[in-house]
């Protein structure tokens, strides 16, 4: 692939098509890929490989390999000193995989610093099937029954691929990146993929990693490709998040 173009994908390529990520274009930041389509084969062969799809509604299916990467490696999570007291001070209980399809739309929702979303109906509808499949998960927030905040994304192996999150109270998506921080230091999960860089996750104290030692990484933590399971049944309540 030259340094302007990318290479278009047909729905009948076979999944694992995808060209080398060191071929991703430098602007537009990881552009790898165009076309194809949002099958499990293929996803599950893109995230293998370090690779996300990301598009706006109107565009073509895009598929992206930024570099660097935005990452958490355990024991990276930054619990201030406010947010550990705002902590002991909320109701707030985490619940895993109880209301999918919830997250996901929350997600979609409008933002105040942004325009439309990219959690198109296509993202949402290949995202709940993978969900049935065991292969997408929803980190949950709960007050006082209401769902006020969390994350989805894709585990296999040892990483949590994120996605995306939202929070309607204060702090609510910290509090689920902090449950999958713990879920790291317990060594269930290795690495927490943010995709791209961002001010916010590096105040929280992600860390930006090049983009072949992230993908190095991965033939080591998705080797066996199998999805992440050992999720807890019962709501933690957040306060048992933090540390003795």
């Amino acid at each position: 692939m030259s340094r302007n173009r990318v290479t278009w994908l047909s729905a009948d390529d076979p999944p694992n098509s995808f060209p080398p990520v060191s071929s991703a274009l430098r602007e537009p930041d990881g552009l790898l890929a165009a076309g194809g389509d949002l099958s499990p084969d293929r996803l599950l062969a893109a995230y293998r490989q370090g690779i996300f799809p990301w598009s706006d509604d109107g565009e073509p299916l895009l598929w992206w390999s930024p570099d660097p990467r935005c990452v958490f490696l355990p024991g990276d999570f930054t619990v201030s000193r406010r947010l550990r007291r705002d902590i002991r001070q909320s109701t707030a209980e985490i619940r895993v995989n109880t209301a999918f399809t919830d997250v996901i739309r929350a997600c979609a929702g409008p933002r105040r610093s942004e325009q439309g979303t990219w959690i198109t109906a296509e993202i949402d509808a290949a995202y709940r099937q993978m969900h049935t499949m065991g292969w997408t998960h929803s980190i949950e927030v709960w007050q006082d029954d209401e769902l006020c905040g969390g994350m989805y994304g894709l585990a296999m192996g040892k990483v949590f691929f994120g996605e995306s999150m939202f929070s309607t109270r204060p702090n609510m998506s910290k509090l689920a990146m902090l449950f999958v921080a713990n879920r790291m230091l317990a060594g269930d999960l290795a690495i927490l993929d943010c995709q791209v860089v961002s001010s916010h996750l590096l105040s929280l104290g992600a860390r930006t990693q090049p983009r072949a030692e992230f993908r190095a990484l991965l033939d080591q933590l998705c080797n066996p490709a199998d999805p992440v399971r050992n999720w807890p049944d019962s709501p933690i309540h957040c306060k048992d998040l933090l540390p003795d």
